[in-house]
């Protein structure tokens, strides 16, 4: 069974999600959702979406929100397209519009005003798993940039003996290893039980910004080459450009790193 989550919506900050407009009524032993939602990736391909919304409007802000299971059949759910994005677009990500969806009060998942405690549960991870797909990319990055270095001749010398290219090489393996790093202690932690916030945040903003800044390289490496799709580079940068968008953008990755440690400068101490 292919899985959606319908969390982002268009129309307010997609990093503020206490903004969400989506609602869910009771009605008798049905809920009635609607609302509007967008990169809700795979919902195309899937037989269900787990929709984020509003349920407890008296509430303070992080208990208002519940998730629901709405299969993607359900009358009223309609995918209205497929937003086309610089990134990768293997999942499909949809704008999807619920109008009057009903489904059975069971389809609730987890407790009601429990939706942020579920969501948070489930971002960590696949952050993680975000992270690990950018080292992945990088270190294949890394590669090509080294290796056409070594065969690439220009003004007396080959790339890979010119100083500048050494550094370029230089700085990425140690940004590639500082990552690499980082990540294992995030899922080390995770491992343990720990909800490893900080250091999720940090391997998010870190992760993005060093895979962003390899593939930047390897295609000045490659000159005119490096921005044709006759190597998978210019599919990278465009990845890596995104990749600093969705699950939370560097600024506030940042801020929630920079909030905690100020509170208690060791919070991130691997010690």
């Amino acid at each position: 069974i292919y899985p959606s989550v319908g969390l982002t919506e268009p129309e307010v900050a997609g990093s503020d999600p206490t903004l969400m407009q989506t609602k869910a009524v009771l009605e008798g032993e049905e809920w009635v959702i609607n609302g509007h939602k967008w990169f809700t990736s795979g919902a195309n391909k899937a037989a269900f979406t787990t929709v984020f919304c509003e349920t407890e409007p008296g509430q303070q802000k992080h208990a208002k929100f519940s998730s629901i299971i709405v299969p993607t059949d359900t009358p009223g759910y309609e995918i209205k397209r497929v937003v086309p994005t610089m990134g990768d677009t293997h999942g499909g990500h949809c704008e999807v519009v619920l109008r009057d969806v009903r489904v059975p009060r069971e389809n609730l998942l987890g407790e009601r005003g429990k939706g942020f405690v579920i969501a948070q549960k489930r971002l960590g991870p696949g952050r993680i798993f975000h992270c690990m797909r950018w080292l992945g990319q990088a270190q294949r990055a890394f590669e090509l940039m080294c290796n056409y270095a070594k065969v690439r001749y220009a003004h007396g010398s080959m790339l890979a003996e010119k100083g500048e290219i050494q550094r370029y090489v230089a700085e990425s393996a140690a940004e590639i290893q500082a990552a690499r790093l980082m990540t294992l202690d995030a899922a080390r932690l995770m491992d343990q039980g720990d909800e490893a916030r900080v250091q999720i945040s940090l391997i998010k903003f870190w992760g993005a910004r060093m895979l962003h800044n390899v593939v930047d390289r390897a295609i000045q490496v490659h000159g005119a080459l490096g921005v044709t799709s006759d190597t998978p580079l210019e599919r990278m940068y465009r990845e890596a450009r995104f990749a600093r968008i969705y699950d939370g953008p560097d600024e506030v990755h940042r801020m929630v790193v920079a909030r905690r440690l100020l509170k208690d400068p060791v919070a991130n101490a691997p010690w």
